[in-house]
């Protein structure tokens, strides 16, 4: 028997009662949810400065077509604009990150650490054992302490 088994098998705090899991399982999710979000904030601050960039390209190009007053036009009407009044997509980026997703993500954590005693996914390892067939060579037991 290796030492992780030993900790494994070691007694730890008690396991929380199903609609904490629950509950915990809805916490969690709502934060993957968040993550996702985040994710999508991320590809539009990404995409906004990527246009942003080839509107140089289009500024030189009008100009080398000697459409003046088009890239002019371009060039002070849309290139480097805010894309919400007085903000940047990193401005927003940010914000999102400091006065939800920190917040969120600290709050779901501690939440983990004090309901369930840090063990993370409590309700997935419950549904793995439900859901999984029995002696089914090609699935591995369920880790964790729900295991």
């Amino acid at each position: 028997m290796s030492t992780h088994d030993d900790e494994r098998n070691a007694p730890g705090p008690a396991a929380p009662d199903m609609i904490t899991v629950e509950a915990l399982g809805s916490l969690s999710k709502a934060l993957e949810t968040a993550e996702r979000a985040r994710g999508h904030l991320y590809g539009f601050h990404q995409l906004t400065g990527t246009a942003d960039f080839e509107l140089d390209r289009a500024v030189r190009l009008l100009r080398e077509a000697g459409h003046h007053a088009w890239a002019d036009r371009v060039e002070t009407e849309i290139l480097g604009r805010d894309v919400v009044p007085g903000h940047w997509t990193y401005q927003i980026v940010d914000a999102y990150n400091e006065t939800y997703y920190e917040p969120f993500r600290q709050l779901e954590r501690t939440a983990v650490a004090a309901l369930s005693g840090g063990q993370e996914h409590r309700f997935e390892a419950r549904l793995k054992r439900e859901r999984r067939p029995p002696g089914h060579p090609d699935q591995a037991p369920a880790a964790g302490a729900d295991a």
